[in-house]
């Protein structure tokens, strides 16, 4: 492939590139005059060459994760979004944009291996080393995980050096999905031989490697069974899941919230994140531009597009909730009853106040000139109805997770501001309460329902974090919901779908069938600035029906063709560009033997 190719050189020129940084271990001294020949003489320069495996490489994935993890699943709906509709095709930037980017991560971290074993010098330690190039290998089993849950059967490409001698790179076949796997677990059972248990802030250690090897094996126990997943791995996933959280001395964060705010970008609850970051001087690459996506216009100084986005009415249904609120009439009601604390923190509704938003108290002009004041932080119900006078949002909801706030709240967390439309919030990939589902579900194994202590325990501390009842007794779907609402908008949930098509194909795919997709059509363009009760002027949308209380009309827009989705939804297809620059992607995918692999 001349696209991996042309990656792997791009990446390799990257190696020099160090960004200004936050958090302590990116804040390095510039080394960019340096030269292969004199890097890597010490520990602290070998761990300088993994810095970018935490950012840059993977932007151009991040630009789509959420359209993957969260728009497919049903969680997150964008305007006209192919991936919504589940119709992603081959010349979409963002599919095109996405393979490209999980090459890159392959990519770098090859150059990091083959570096470090060429160029490291006296003065570097076994232990640095192996640190850095631990870290490496589980940014390059990460890749490999979201490819082969994407894609399915990928190629292997172990070894940039001996691929690019070989003259092949533009006609390597696709491993067996079965291959793939066996290559991540084998890439992290070496990673978990090389990192340290405690490595600094905001790194990964070996229980990163822990944590993730339980999610491979969780994920592998299904794929080619029928109704019953394999026992073995199920108990490796377990194994794995409860040196995490038995072993690890990593807690929970107290309040969830805080999970998603810069001054908890490093607590121990994150076992991988990208770690993102902002600087006059830094690559535009490095930094988290999500917020921007997710935000209506007006709640930042920076530009945002969430005026066609928002969560979905199905996500909205899994938390309790509805847009018309808990007013009898249906209208609109400032009072909201949801006692999961998730819920707030994870989507912006009527009567939800900020405090860690807008934290300045800023004045802003209405429509008509007149000032509006927010002493408490960004309010919802006033941000719309009185400050815009218009609904953005055709779901009735924004997005919480990856925003910061306006550049204030952002100087508050980070001490910096935000440059043009970036934060340097981190995007966490697997936290800690992933992995007590994980070894939950792990426990349950095959059976119907458990009631065993240790997967009741790790269950329920994730629920008594939220502020929900807990639980003696829990079934799979238990798991499966709580999943859902734990991780929300952390683009997972499209791949407990797959993992669960795995083995019940039929079940899942009736899952993504019986969603509730649909939006409320019209809601951009009515006011409520008349009161909570009361549907604006000039015959605004939506109306609220008297005699139901539910808004109307609302529009089915999951399926255009009116079709139910099939199985192949399951699968995205490679880039046109993959394709035209290999044809052999296009073909079966073919036995790898994984023992011919070694890392040294």
């Amino acid at each position: 492939m001349k696209k991996i190719k042309n990656s792997i050189i791009l990446i390799f020129a990257l190696l020099m590139l160090l960004v200004v940084s936050c958090e302590d271990f990116l804040n390095r001294p510039d080394k960019a005059n340096y030269t292969l020949a004199n890097f890597y003489k010490n520990d602290e320069q070998c761990l300088q060459a993994v810095n970018p495996l935490y950012t840059v490489p993977w932007f151009d994935f991040f630009r789509g994760w959420l359209r993957v993890g969260d728009c497919q699943s049903g969680n997150y709906y964008i305007e006209g979004n192919g991936f919504w509709m589940l119709t992603p095709n081959d010349d979409m930037e963002e599919v095109k944009s996405m393979s490209a980017s999980l090459w890159a991560v392959n990519a770098r971290a090859n150059t990091v291996l083959e570096n470090i074993n060429l160029y490291a010098g006296a003065q570097t330690t076994e232990l640095g080393r192996n640190t850095a190039k631990g870290e490496a290998l589980v940014w390059k089993a990460l890749s490999y995980f979201f490819m082969v849950r994407i894609y399915g059967a990928v190629p292997i490409i172990h070894n940039n050096t001996e691929l690019m001698n070989s003259g092949e790179y533009n006609s390597l076949y696709r491993a067996k999905i079965e291959n793939v796997y066996e290559y991540i677990i084998m890439t992290l059972e070496q990673a978990v031989k090389w990192l340290p248990e405690n490595n600094e802030k905001g790194r990964l250690d070996k229980y990163s490697a822990y944590g993730l090897l339980a999610k491979v094996y969780l994920t592998r126990s299904g794929y080619g069974q029928s109704g019953n997943r394999n026992s073995s791995d199920l108990e490796l996933a377990k194994e794995y899941a409860r040196k995490v959280v038995r072993e690890s001395g990593r807690e929970l964060t107290f309040e969830y919230s805080d999970i998603f705010r810069g001054s908890h970008n490093a607590d121990g609850e994150s076992l991988i994140a990208w770690r993102w970051v902002t600087a006059a001087d830094n690559y535009w690459t490095a930094q988290n531009d999500l917020q921007s996506d997710l935000t209506p216009s007006g709640f930042a100084e920076g530009d945002a597009w969430g005026s066609w986005t928002g969560p979905s009415l199905d996500l909205q249904e899994a938390f309790g909730e509805k847009f018309n609120g808990t007013s009898p009439s249906g209208a609109l009601s400032p009072t909201r009853n949801n006692v999961d604390k998730r819920r707030k923190s994870t989507m912006m509704m009527y009567g939800d106040v900020y405090s860690y938003f807008w934290r300045n108290n800023p004045v802003k002009k209405d429509a008509d000139n007149n000032d509006v004041a927010f002493p408490n932080g960004f309010d919802f119900s006033r941000f719309y109805g009185t400050l815009l006078k218009d609904f953005h949002s055709s779901t009735g909801a924004n997005v919480v997770k990856h925003v910061v706030g306006n550049n204030a709240d952002h100087i508050g967390e980070f001490g910096v501001p935000m440059i043009g439309r970036g934060t340097s919030l981190a995007t966490h990939i697997l936290r800690l309460a992933d992995v007590y589902l994980i070894y939950a579900e792990a426990v349950l194994g095959n059976a119907e329902s458990t009631s065993d202590a240790e997967a009741l325990w790790a269950y329920n501390e994730v629920r008594k974090r939220a502020g929900v009842s807990t639980k003696s007794s829990i079934t799979w779907r238990d798991i499966f919901l709580e999943r859902r609402l734990e991780l929300a908008f952390e683009g997972d949930f499209w791949y407990d779908i797959v993992r669960w098509h795995y083995y019940e194909p039929d079940k899942a795919l009736a899952y993504l069938n019986g969603q509730n997709r649909k939006t409320y059509t019209g809601l951009s363009g009515y006011y409520l600035d008349q009161g909570w009760n009361t549907w604006g002027k000039e015959g605004g949308y939506p109306k609220v029906d008297q005699e139901t209380g539910e808004l109307s009309p609302r529009i089915d827009i999951e399926r255009p063709d009116g079709k139910p989705y099939t199985h192949d939804k399951f699968t995205m297809p490679f880039p046109s560009t993959d394709l035209q620059m290999n044809p052999n992607l296009s073909k079966d995918p073919i036995d790898y033997d994984v023992s011919q692999y070694t890392y040294e």
